[in-house]
């Protein structure tokens, strides 16, 4: 059976949250539909109000702290990203998109994305097309068609009356499954790792300080 990993950002900032709830379920199903196209997959949950320190920290210095590199290599090397923010003001929190300013502009580059969003009313559910899509359309990753919005509403006891929640996320992730199997799995290799592109144990430093013997 093919493998795949699915790296998960979750941007709520309580704890339990309803945006780490919708992220699970969204990751569960997607797990769900890759299975039933033989393809076994398994899970990277990022909790970003454990990294905001180091996020913050990273955006003064430049450098991530350990946890916060470890969580960026594995949206780098995941074979597709499920994204999930909650909605503040009418679009993403500034905590998703502070970890989002510090990815490589080119770390997601034809990743396949699924976007989550939540807020207290589904008012606030086309905040997905016209805030959170065109940024991972700018990062040119490629987002699927779905996005899936969760309100207050979906979680209680009549959730499921009209456009059910579960509806949305099986087609969601459905959508997603199918991008990552028409995918060729991400390989181990770090492209951005300067052993890559200069050479085994060689990094910038050997190439400054080459350049500065020439």
């Amino acid at each position: 059976m093919a493998e795949r990993r699915i790296a998960v950002i979750a941007a709520g900032l309580s704890n339990p949250s309803s945006t780490r709830m919708l992220a699970d379920r969204l990751a569960a199903e997607t797990v769900n539909q890759l299975a039933e196209r033989e393809i076994q997959a398994t899970v990277d949950v990022i909790e970003l109000r454990d990294l905001a320190h180091d996020i913050t920290n990273n955006l003064l210095t430049g450098f991530a702290p350990a946890a916060l590199e470890s969580a960026i290599n594995s949206v780098y090397s995941a074979d597709a990203l499920i994204a999930v923010t909650p909605i503040f003001s009418t679009s993403y929190s500034g905590l998703f998109k502070s970890f989002i300013d510090v990815l490589d502009p080119d770390g997601l580059n034809g990743k396949p994305v699924l976007i989550g969003a939540n807020a207290g009313t589904a008012r606030h559910s086309l905040a997905i097309d016209y805030a959170i899509r065109p940024l991972f359309a700018y990062l040119h990753a490629d987002a699927v068609s779905t996005g899936v919005f969760a309100a207050s509403s979906d979680w209680g006891s009549s959730a499921d009356d009209v456009a059910p929640l579960s509806a949305r996320v099986e087609k969601g992730a459905r959508e997603l499954a199918e991008a990552v199997a028409r995918r060729a799995a991400v390989t181990s290799d770090d492209p951005f790792d300067p052993a890559n592109y200069l050479g085994e144990g060689r990094s910038f430093g050997h190439l400054l300080g080459g350049l500065a013997g020439e």
